[in-house]
């Protein structure tokens, strides 16, 4: 059946893991569009922080402390956007963590939390939010990665939770086609992205981590996941470099483990970790978007924003290939993808 999606205008958009990084992007780029937002996520002082500022200004925002690893508190994320403003029409699972370090370094408790947040905390919206959408119609957004296709070395177990993640959301979309349910359901694979993430990582290692090139901005997936709000889309790629890889890693997996084995030495900064523990186990410091990222990061990606739109198919084509090309002519040039 065709699906209809509101334009964003017209939407209520609930969106986790919201006190930082993608999900504050994604959150103020809705709010400006006219959309009513229900933000949710762990850091009550920084929700009320951005939920403040976001009704300050002209838009309509509540929020709901809660830890997405617990099914009854992301009911309450549900029961509360109800409750205000009588449903909603997307529902995006983004909240995530992550682990940095060789997985022999790791012990059980931190990759069960790392599951309880990134996997198990996107099966609860999913599973929460469909009794509605499935009634009313609408969008579910989950955020996967580039590591939903490619595992990445010293970064194991989060690849792990992200192929799960897609396993998941793959299998949930049939199963809805399967039934003409009335709603679409998009995974977004961004490639490295110019957030916290590597600060807030638990991190087992002697240097501070950091997230090897090509880095995007934040805002370039809040572009991504609000247009699939708005528009039907299966998967939504942030970055021509994270699509590359992909491809590379489909046609040619020797060749991209040989890659991947390249971007461990590019995975740490030159100086002492900020914060081992990182936010694995306890909210940690939010509020911001974008990170300090010491190199270039690029504010769009051509890549992206050709592929929302099927009638510049060749366009996708010639940057990919350009892509291909950049990957095999050295890592070290500066890429336009």
């Amino acid at each position: 059946m065709s699906i209809s999606l509101k334009p964003i205008s017209e939407q209520v958009i609930v969106i986790t893991g919201a006190s930082s990084g993608i999900g504050l992007a994604t959150a103020r780029m809705a709010a400006a569009q006219g959309a009513r937002v229900v933000l949710a996520s762990r850091s009550e002082e920084t929700l009320a922080s951005v939920t403040a500022n976001i009704n300050a200004t002209g838009g309509q925002a509540i929020y709901v402390v809660a830890d997405v690893g617990d099914r009854e508190q992301v009911q309450r994320i549900a029961d509360a956007a109800i409750a205000h403003f009588g449903g909603f029409d997307t529902w995006v699972n983004n909240a995530g963590l992550g682990i940095v370090g060789r997985i022999e370094d790791g012990n059980e408790a931190d990759f069960r939390r790392l599951f309880d947040t990134n996997f198990w905390g996107v099966v609860h919206g999913s599973l929460v939010a469909l009794p509605h959408l499935k009634a009313h119609g609408g969008a579910l957004i989950n955020l996967g990665s580039v590591a939903s296709d490619v595992a990445f070395p010293i970064q194991g177990m989060y690849s792990t939770t992200k192929h799960a993640i897609k396993g998941f959301t793959d299998a949930l979309r049939i199963e809805l086609q399967a039934e003409k349910a009335p709603m679409s359901v998009t995974l977004i694979k961004p490639a490295a992205i110019n957030t916290d993430f590597a600060h807030h990582a638990r991190n087992y290692g002697d240097r501070e981590p950091m997230l090897p090139p090509p880095l995007y901005a934040p805002k370039e997936v809040a572009h991504g996941i609000l247009h699939a709000a708005a528009h039907p889309k299966r998967d939504v790629y942030i970055g021509g470099a994270g699509r590359v890889m992909s491809i590379l890693n489909r046609v040619a997996p020797a060749l991209m483990d040989q890659v991947s084995k390249g971007l461990i030495p590019m995975s740490f900064r030159d100086e002492a970790p900020r914060r081992p523990e990182g936010a694995l186990h306890q909210a940690g410091l939010d509020g911001q978007v974008d990170s300090d990222h010491p190199g270039m990061v690029r504010q769009t990606s051509f890549y992206t924003r050709a592929s929302l739109h099927p009638a510049f198919g060749l366009v996708v084509a010639i940057l990919a290939g350009a892509g291909l090309s950049a990957l095999f002519g050295g890592r070290k040039k500066k890429g336009w993808l």
